[in-house]
């Protein structure tokens, strides 16, 4: 069974140092952090958890005056954030939690070559040491944009998918759909079969021994050729949205998988919020990321 801590995550532990004598800012840092090695302390510096007098400072030569106060935070506020791939919304010890563009896989498709999210944060990790690892909690379509978590033990991985409907609170999805949506919001239920050879999802309104899946929609705005959706998830199933929105005579722009007849070189469905309680601290932890632009051109 899943238990939430009490522990409040959203308070980082913060040392306040006192510059007792003139020095450079990674020979104070050696004498005081309890024999800290150099790459540690570069590691602090790096991802922001030094300040000087309250300013973050990443210069390891910056000097220090005397009664100048050096603060050390245990929670890292600095990422390496901009790839053409991917955007780290967030990282501690335990998760990793990304915007993925389109195009790009969350896993290999068994090469073992693919460029995919995977990969980038496996060797973003192995930077600060060659033992860390990375692990997949769930995924994206690669022709679907949007918000990724993932683990750094397999511990918090087993975490969140044995307790997935536990831990996570909300998965909200944008969708651009062909046609204008007559509903104002909706709810979709079916069972999903999937085709082993073609790997096709096929939806039922019976049980037919497959998965049920439950998918509801708000229509944001809409023209008579277009319409944007917020979608949310009550399962999790593999192309649920886009299928669903196919049983509703709407298909995803771009998916021509489904039934979709517009190209713009992606899926427009992007996984906009991510919202779940922390695995190792039990805080609620909410991730939200912006409509894609190229989204609105569609409604204009």
């Amino acid at each position: 069974m899943y238990k939430r801590t009490k522990q409040p995550y959203s308070t980082p532990k913060v040392t306040t140092l006192t510059v007792k004598e003139n020095a450079l800012l990674m020979d104070f840092l050696l004498a005081k952090m309890g024999g800290m090695s150099r790459n540690a302390v570069k590691s602090l510096l790096k991802y922001g958890q030094v300040a000087v007098n309250g300013k973050a400072i990443s210069q390891f030569d910056h000097p220090l005056q005397q009664g100048d106060n050096v603060q050390v935070s245990n929670r890292r506020t600095i990422v390496e954030k901009d790839t053409p791939q991917l955007h780290i919304l967030y990282e501690d010890d335990h998760i990793i939690v990304i915007d993925k563009a389109a195009g790009l896989l969350t896993v290999t498709t068994g090469s073992g070559m693919d460029t995919t999210a995977f990969s980038i944060l496996k060797e973003h990790v192995l930077r600060s040491s060659p033992k860390n690892k990375i692990f997949t909690v769930h995924r994206l379509d690669q022709l679907t944009s949007g918000v990724l978590v993932f683990a750094k033990t397999g511990d918090v991985q087993h975490a969140f998918r044995d307790n997935w409907r536990d831990v996570v609170t909300k998965r909200t999805y944008i969708a651009l759909v062909e046609g204008k949506v007559e509903k104002e919001e909706g709810k979709i239920s079916s069972w999903l079969t999937e085709n082993k050879k073609t790997h096709v999802i096929y939806s039922s309104n019976t049980d037919n021994g497959g998965k049920p899946a439950v998918t509801r929609y708000k229509r944001l705005q809409f023209t008579e050729q277009f319409s944007l959706l917020e979608v949310e998830l009550e399962t999790g199933r593999k192309n649920q949205i886009r299928v669903h929105m196919k049983d509703i005579g709407h298909p995803i722009v771009g998916d021509r998988k489904y039934g979709s007849q517009t190209l713009i070189g992606r899926i427009a469905l992007h996984a906009r919020v991510l919202e779940f309680y922390h695995p190792v601290t039990g805080e609620r932890m909410n991730f939200e990321t912006s409509v894609p632009k190229e989204f609105m051109k569609f409604l204009k």
